[in-house]
């Protein structure tokens, strides 16, 4: 638990000092917002609800995966991650700290989505859910890059196509059936079918995420094993 605390505790001091990460929390909503308001309301063939699910699926997807991968890489290179793993910090430990961080700054663009969607009451807080489902998802993807990059350039140049490929694929997959069933496993695809399945069928999606959440888990834990005590 100390473990958990510390690295907290010097994650979210670094987050606080990088006002471009800041600034990129919240840029999405706000794009969100923009299109909303001046195309989706305009126009009455384009449902309110199409560029948020769009921009909380590049937000939670393209956007997190190469901030994560950068903040585990830059631990790795400065040798921080050498002497967390000689000092007996648990790949879980590690996770949380650093996760936590991320998970905690990302609530507020998660509201954010769904006030611009016109959620109230429960279809608010399980929108919400689904986006900080996904965020986790995301930083698990993000940790495992991190750790197997030699270095911050090389994560992210690996993270960002995983990104491109996790945040744009649900914008196409509206127009193109073979792209809707090739990414309906993956999470991102999740922020549209929860919309669309109008609530009915919630814990599909969830399922879904979660299922995408546990794989991921087993793939950050391999990772950490064999490259961990090599930052």
């Amino acid at each position: 638990m100390n473990s958990i605390k510390a690295i907290f505790k010097k994650q979210l001091k670094d987050t606080y000092k990088n006002m471009v990460v800041l600034i990129q929390f919240f840029l999405f909503p706000v794009v969100a917002w923009v299109m909303t308001e001046m195309v989706a309301k305009s126009d009455e063939n384009i449902p309110n609800t199409m560029f948020v699910t769009m921009m909380a699926a590049i937000f939670a997807g393209m956007g997190l995966i190469p901030l994560v991968a950068s903040i585990i890489a830059e631990d790795r290179e400065r040798k921080s991650l050498r002497f967390l793993v000689m000092a007996g910090v648990k790949s879980g430990a590690y996770l949380l700290g650093v996760g936590s961080v991320i998970l905690l700054v990302s609530i507020l663009p998660a509201f954010a989505f769904s006030f611009i969607a016109g959620y109230a009451g429960r279809e608010f807080w399980l929108f919400t859910a689904v986006i900080m489902s996904g965020v986790a998802a995301s930083i698990l993807i993000g940790a495992t890059v991190g750790i197997v990059s030699k270095n911050q350039q090389a994560a992210t140049g690996l993270a960002m196509p995983i990104a491109m490929v996790l945040g744009f694929g649900p914008m196409i997959a509206p127009f193109n059936e073979t792209v809707a069933r090739i990414f309906h496993p993956f999470y991102t695809m999740q922020f549209t079918v929860v919309v669309e399945s109008t609530y009915t069928y919630a814990w599909q999606p969830f399922a879904i995420i979660w299922a995408n959440v546990a794989v991921l888990t087993v793939l950050f834990i391999i990772a950490y094993a064999v490259k961990g005590l090599r930052g």
